[in-house]
């Protein structure tokens, strides 16, 4: 008896398996997909194609949307599958238990846009039923920056009944970065961890090891422990964010050995400086949008660099060489330490120090948002023709095109000295009277 209900129950699944693989082939609703175009058209505000739509009966019955593109192909998806829960749709609750999505790629343009798309009017009539999606799943999604790009990486969301994510999973398919979003005590768990991983957004900076721990609400987000290993040295800190209006941002780090020469490069292509780098930067930014925070961000950092070249620039030469306007070069320091400050795109640094064996500079330079240089550095060699003799110069150029040269009462007396006494110890006496006599009729008050 057992064994012929066991019988019927096969034949029953195998013809109701059967009729979800053929009814699919005997109806079309793809001529619903104009009506579809035109009703996300109207409410994104933007063209939309979709090039097929079809239903599918295994393993559950779903709707199958392929080739959809919106905008300019600021988003395109290869595949959408929507799998519903067949029953609720009697319901005023329609369930949706997932929505698979492959290929997904959106560009910079878009994901500027998506506060807009998703934003509820509040004119609009209520519906009459609500949907809920269970399950939200990416597999090989590709979102493209501005200058670089994420992925491809796959996500698997889990979604609650109020349509708060239960928990969220991303990979990236290099195996480089994984991401996991938690629920924790009213809040959200977040777990980064990632290897020889390049940030996508901002400077591209190169992590050798990325752990980020933290919690999330939907208006913020605070992580607390930051660790990285980068560029033969260490980074550790905090970061919060919020953008409930606007963007705002601030956060401060301990970086230790850090070696600048490819890093500097990132920040600023025309610098070129190597070293090892320990120190504390606190930075903070309020701005309506991730574009426009660049430009609003505020940076206060006491440095230290040991043991590193700065290009450009021969502060050595540009003491000795008192009638010559060549200053190019190099300046190699054994130390070079100050305060950097960065305040709405101008660049200050302050308590500038650099030693290097004989040579000793001290003085104050400021990076305008033109990339211009201004500022006065009093550069002391204490061997060769100026002996002992302390030089003002004058910072001026462009980070691309850097120069110092010494002051008009330097060169001066530089000029008149060694007329009168002779190369060598002329050019120094007189330059040191240069000097004087510019503090004297208030040079000093007038830096």
């Amino acid at each position: 008896m057992k064994m012929k209900w066991f019988k019927r129950l096969a034949v029953f699944i195998a013809m109701l398996v059967a009729a979800l693989a053929v009814l699919p082939l005997f109806i079309s609703v793809d001529d619903y997909r104009p009506r579809i175009e035109r009703l996300l058209a109207e409410k994104l505000k933007e063209p939309v194609t979709i090039k097929r739509v079809r239903l599918a009966g295994l393993p559950l019955p779903h709707v199958v949307i392929d080739g959809v593109e919106i905008g300019k192909a600021d988003i395109k998806v290869g595949r959408i599958a929507v799998t519903p829960n067949l029953l609720s749709m009697l319901s005023d609750t329609k369930v949706i238990r997932s929505i698979d999505i492959d290929g997904l790629v959106l560009n910079q343009r878009a994901l500027d846009r998506i506060p807009a798309w998703i934003k509820t009017d509040p004119k609009a009539k209520p519906a009459d039923f609500s949907v809920q999606v269970r399950a939200i799943v990416l597999d090989g999604a590709l979102l493209q920056l501005q200058k670089a790009s994420f992925g491809p990486f796959d996500a698997r969301i889990s979604l609650a009944t109020n349509g708060f994510p239960e928990r969220a999973d991303i990979t990236a398919r290099d195996g480089k970065f994984k991401a996991k979003v938690v629920p924790s005590g009213g809040k959200f768990g977040i777990e980064v961890d990632a290897k020889a991983w390049r940030l996508p957004a901002g400077p591209p900076i190169l992590f050798d090891e990325l752990q980020v721990r933290g919690v999330a609400t939907p208006n913020d987000a605070s992580l607390s422990d930051i660790r990285a290993k980068l560029y033969g040295g260490t980074l550790t800190g905090a970061t919060t964010i919020g953008w409930q209006k606007g963007l705002q941002l601030k956060g401060a780090y301990q970086v230790n050995g850090i070696e600048l020469r490819d890093l500097v490069p990132l920040f600023s292509p025309q610098t070129r400086l190597s070293g090892r780098l320990t120190a504390k930067p606190v930075f903070s930014g309020s701005a309506p949008s991730a574009a426009q925070l660049q430009n609003a961000l505020k940076l206060e950092m006491p440095f230290d660099i040991r043991d590193g070249v700065l290009q450009g620039i021969d502060i050595r030469k540009a003491t000795s060489s008192m009638l010559s306007k060549d200053s190019g070069g190099q300046t190699r320091f054994d130390t070079l330490s100050g305060h950097y400050a960065l305040d709405r795109g101008t660049q200050r640094i302050t308590n500038l120090k650099v030693a290097s064996g004989s040579l000793a500079a001290d003085g104050n330079v400021t990076i305008a948002p033109t990339k211009s240089l201004s500022g006065r550095i009093n550069a002391q060699v204490g061997s060769g023709k100026l002996a002992s003799a302390t030089v003002p110069l004058n910072i001026s150029g462009t980070l691309d095109s850097p120069m110092a040269l010494p002051t008009g009462a330097s060169i001066t007396g530089a000029a008149v000295g060694t007329a009168v006494l002779g190369p060598g110890i002329g050019t120094s006496v007189g330059a040191k009277i240069g000097n004087w006599a510019e503090g004297l009729f208030g040079g000093d008050k007038k830096k």
